[in-house]
């Protein structure tokens, strides 16, 4: 029987999809979710938006200078499942959502809005609402009565602490090992820095910058409080 036209340009249609598709599926390095033509889909708009929620939460309560349990508290919404909201593991419901909007002062079509992050350029930390040191900055001080002056974020990754030492106050026994770099500036008073055995003597103005990962210890070892004023950027 004779072919016709017709019949030959679907008989051609069919014999490319089947190529194209029997050649998908002979080479392993065509990703599954890649169509025929070699481009990956596109993500659903929805995906972009759920994405951001995480992020925002963070960027809000590190904002207010809130710990996660201090955010817990006040949403009441268990530090574990905002940890895990923050950090893309957990899609909240709405009624968390709505629980931790209310807490963060935000209304909730902040959160699911796909629009950039519209919040202040600065970030402005009176004196009186000075957040705690980060547990992590000197766990084991001694002496020492210290706030946040600037808390790490999305936006801005360097933090800093002002800290009051009392003569004989220090970092404790515990050598400090983290990443980044630290930066030291001493406002008054004296500090005696020891990183990984070097020995370093600041008195009133004069700053130390040092790569965080090499164990280190201070300690005011003058006869007066000494007022520091500590910036650290983690790696």
């Amino acid at each position: 029987m004779a072919t016709t036209p017709r019949r030959r340009a679907a008989s051609k249609a069919t014999s490319n999809g089947t190529s194209k598709a029997a050649s998908k599926a002979a080479d392993p390095a065509v990703p599954e979710n890649t169509d025929v033509t070699g481009e990956p889909p596109r993500a659903a708009g929805w995906e972009t938006i759920v994405g951001a929620i995480g992020p925002k939460v963070r960027e809000v309560r590190q904002l207010h200078g809130l710990s996660l349990q201090q955010l817990a508290a006040r949403s009441e919404v268990s530090a574990a499942a905002i940890h895990k909201v923050e950090r893309g593991d957990m899609v909240p419901t709405i009624t968390t959502l709505l629980k931790l909007a209310a807490a963060l002062g935000r209304p909730i079509g902040f959160f699911v809005d796909d629009a950039e992050w519209a919040g202040p350029v600065g970030v402005h930390l009176r004196a009186a609402d000075r957040p705690v040191a980060p547990a992590d900055w000197a766990p084991s001080a001694e002496g020492v009565d210290a706030g946040a002056i600037a808390v790490p974020s999305e936006r801005l990754r360097a933090g800093a602490v002002w800290a009051r030492i009392e003569p004989g106050g220090s970092s404790g026994d515990a050598r400090s090992v983290r990443s980044g770099e630290e930066l030291v500036l001493v406002v008054d008073g004296s500090l005696t820095v020891d990183i990984a055995g070097e020995v370093y003597r600041l008195e009133r103005g004069d700053s130390l910058q040092f790569p965080a990962d090499r164990p280190h210890t201070w300690r005011n070892t003058g006869r007066r409080t000494a007022d520091i004023a500590w910036w650290y950027l983690h790696g």
